[in-house]
């Protein structure tokens, strides 16, 4: 790398020696640091340590390189969000990396890592990790502090098993690990509550773990294994499954329970020694594609196999009368009534303390929603993405139990007094609706912590929001609120994140800046003129400190 790149931020630029006068666009001296250095595809042997005299950066890509190791130096680079080093021949890691506390992305995949640093764990603001195609045969166990993950990449190594303390990445929803040696995967993994997608393809696994948590899993990615037995305990908690993918494996068998999984919409049992399958397959309402050659299915004529998946879900649909029993027996009942006897989910209600009836173009909530609840104590109540006018009246019986209610995406134009009466809420979300105010007997929802108002009608502030002191978040984007009391929010001791972006705001009052409770202020998409966009890009706490440098003394 030429030197003066290192130098960039240093050096005065040629043409400041002539004696020129300048213009505005050409004034050196204001020139920001640089922040931003790629330098992918290149032939690069290694990197200077002068990367330290560059501190702004906070993209560094050298990826496509040949670069055998990293400078220490790269551990000062303090404001570094995202480091690429992918495609090169790296065979280690500085532990000084370990100190870029803002690290958001790291790309590692196609080295030739052995082994990874155990400080790892550090990385704390990480939310993507790709370790792919590289020569590691364990992790660290100070992964389980990379509590902000959302992508994991460990494809392509020669990975034995996980740790089971990877389960406490809360929020890692994609973890791939395909083409390992996994036989078996830690049963902790089942806990992860934000997972949503897992690639256990070509490894050696012998059985699918129980997904008790994994409540978002939507797609699962197994084939090329050995797996033998696909248990009903594998599958009743996929709630959201859309992908199913066991192919070339040795499955002998699907069970009933295949039909809990109501929004399946791929299902690939290619090559396998499956011999029969449950004719109910054919009620699953998503399915869209489901691929069964290779089997020896004794049912099912080849000739109907080849005929594409809504053929053969119309030939096992016929099937069903056929295999029902004799009609006087009662259906038994599981823990889970399936979907088409009843469109009252009890498991949600007894188990997960959630009454659901979301995304059904509802003008009302049938009666039978609530009947069903009778004593359990429900906390969660999601009715988003209906086509309610006003809130359910019959909400006030849960006024006990329920702590959050979801009422997002209707056409509510009034907050009813039942709405009031939940002295125990503590999460509102009732933002793209119509409303325009809020009444004052909110007041009464002395434990509200979250409030979510946006993409309303709001013209102004909703008063009572000052009279809730509990109150944590109001997020009150994409309305038209035209002002906002500064030394009312500022008794709100508990405020930590106001969001009034893209409203209708002229002035931001400079006694805003004593609100000091406040982590994230945000005010883009406003008319004001001041403070200055380069201001609201530093962050709240530089708005706010701008601000209390204009209180009028």
């Amino acid at each position: 790398v030429p030197q003066h790149v290192w130098r960039i931020n240093l050096d005065t630029p040629e043409e400041a020696h002539q004696n020129l006068s300048f213009g505005a666009a050409d004034r050196w001296w204001e020139q920001t640091d640089l922040t931003k250095l790629i330098l992918a595809s290149n032939k690069l042997e290694c990197l200077s340590e002068d990367v330290k005299l560059l501190p702004a950066l906070t993209v560094l890509d050298v990826h496509d390189n040949q670069l055998t190791s990293l400078p220490s130096a790269l551990g000062q680079l303090e404001n570094l969000q995202k480091l690429d080093v992918s495609h090169n021949k790296l065979k280690s890691i500085p532990e000084e990396l370990m100190q870029l506390s803002h690290l958001k992305s790291l790309l590692l995949h196609h080295n030739e890592l052995s082994h990874l640093p155990d400080g790892f764990g550090q990385l704390v603001n990480l939310e993507e990790l790709d370790l792919s195609n590289n020569h590691l045969t364990d992790i660290p166990a100070s992964f389980a502090l990379l509590i902000n993950l959302v992508r994991l990449n460990l494809a392509c190594n020669q990975l034995k098993n996980l740790p089971a303390d990877i389960s406490a990445m809360k929020s890692l929803r994609q973890l791939d690990c395909t083409k390992n040696y996994l036989e078996t995967v830690p049963s902790k993994l089942a806990t992860m509550a934000s997972l949503e997608q897992l690639y256990l393809r070509k490894n050696k696994l012998r059985s699918l773990p129980e997904f008790p948590s994994c409540k978002l899993l939507k797609e699962l990615h197994a084939g090329e294994n050995q797996i033998e037995i696909l248990n009903a305990e594998n599958l009743k908690h996929l709630n959201s499954l859309s992908v199913l993918e066991l192919r070339d494996n040795k499955i002998k068998s699907v069970p009933d329970e295949i039909t809990l999984l109501q929004k399946l919409e791929r299902l690939d049992l290619t090559n396998n020694d499956i011999s029969r399958l449950p004719y109910t397959l054919g009620n699953l309402p998503q399915l869209k594609f489901l691929a069964l050659e290779g089997n020896p299915l004794r049912t099912i004529r080849r000739d109907l196999l080849q005929k594409g998946t809504q053929e053969l879900l119309k030939y096992l649909r016929s099937k069903i009368q056929d295999d029902v029993t004799s009609p006087n027996e009662e259906p038994p009942v599981t823990a889970m009534t399936l979907p088409s006897q009843s469109r009252i989910n009890m498991h949600a209600i007894s188990s997960l303390k959630l009454l659901e009836y979301s995304e059904k173009q509802a003008a009302v909530i049938p009666d039978e929603m609530f009947d069903a609840v009778r004593s359990n104590p429900v906390a969660t109540v999601n009715f988003s993405k209906n086509q309610l006018n006003e809130i359910p009246p019959r909400i006030v019986e849960l006024k006990d139990s329920v702590c959050d209610v979801n009422l997002g995406f209707n056409k509510i134009s009034s907050i009813s007094l039942e709405l009031c009466m939940l002295h125990k809420l503590t999460h509102l979300d009732i933002r793209n609706n119509s409303l325009t105010s809020l009444p004052e007997e909110m007041e009464a929802l002395t434990r509200l912590q979250i409030i979510n108002l946006s993409f309303n009608r709001f013209k102004v502030f909703p008063s009572v929001l000052y009279h809730i002191p509990a109150l944590e978040t109001i997020l009150l984007s994409n309305n038209q609120v035209g002002a906002i009391d500064p030394l009312q929010l500022k008794k709100m001791d508990k405020l930590g994140t106001l969001d009034l972006q893209n409203n209708d705001l002229l002035q931001v009052p400079p006694e805003l800046g004593n609100c000091e409770t406040l982590r994230t202020l945000l005010l883009e998409g406003n008319p004001f003129r001041t403070p200055r966009a380069a201001i609201l890009a530093k962050g709240t706490a530089a708005v706010l400190e701008y601000l209390r440098s204009r209180i009028p003394t």
